[in-house]
């Protein structure tokens, strides 16, 4: 039983990971499921019995890109042990992580595009945003911030943060447009110290 558990995580993982580089290569609407599972080389039946269908199987890799810039967020604010520069670098690190090739068309344009914005803006609320409103949370705890509304401030920093990147994804040069962002978004964060 327990090589049959590990033989289907295997499998899984490998058809995420495959449909992963087809979604960031030809976007969701040129993937086919065929060339998916020809190239994983399992049965259709094998990925529908994981996977409902083709936006089931996006959603998975979606919740991966997700997951994998939140984990990318708290390894960059772990970084420091003060909580300004904690947010700072989190918010560097999720942009840093969803301009990245593996990661942008998924994460940026067809994940909203795929599954509407509240189905999107509910899976970065979970993975991304959290962390981001439990460091300003931190910081209001501490007494470090203006009396100002956390909830309010998440969604502004969110919202800025997934803009920017779109924007800077689209730039020539990215590695300017980064630090042109950081500088606004520091400034802006200043203003929010006590």
């Amino acid at each position: 039983m327990r090589k049959n558990k590990e033989d289907t995580a295997l499998t899984i993982e490998r058809l995420l990971e495959l449909a992963r580089n087809q979604f960031t290569n030809k976007g969701y609407s040129k993937v086919n499921l065929e060339d998916v599972v020809r190239e994983a080389g399992v049965t259709r039946g094998a990925l529908y019995h994981h996977f409902a269908n083709k936006q089931g199987l996006f959603r998975a890799v979606l919740e991966t890109v997700q997951q994998e810039i939140a984990e990318r967020v708290q390894s960059e604010a772990a970084k420091s042990d003060d909580v300004w520069e904690q947010l700072l670098l989190g918010c560097r690190g999720f942009v840093c992580a969803a301009i990245e090739e593996r990661n942008k068309r998924i994460m940026l344009i067809d994940g909203p595009a795929v599954f509407g914005w509240e189905v999107w803006r509910a899976m970065d609320e979970q993975n991304s945003m959290r962390l981001l409103k439990e460091q300003l949370q931190l910081i209001e705890q501490q007494g470090n911030m203006q009396p100002l509304s956390v909830e309010a401030l998440t969604h502004f920093l969110s919202g800025s943060l997934n803009e920017s990147a779109l924007w800077i994804a689209q730039q020539s040069n990215q590695t300017k447009s980064l630090e042109d962002t950081m500088n606004v978004i520091t400034h802006v964060i200043h203003c929010f110290k006590c």
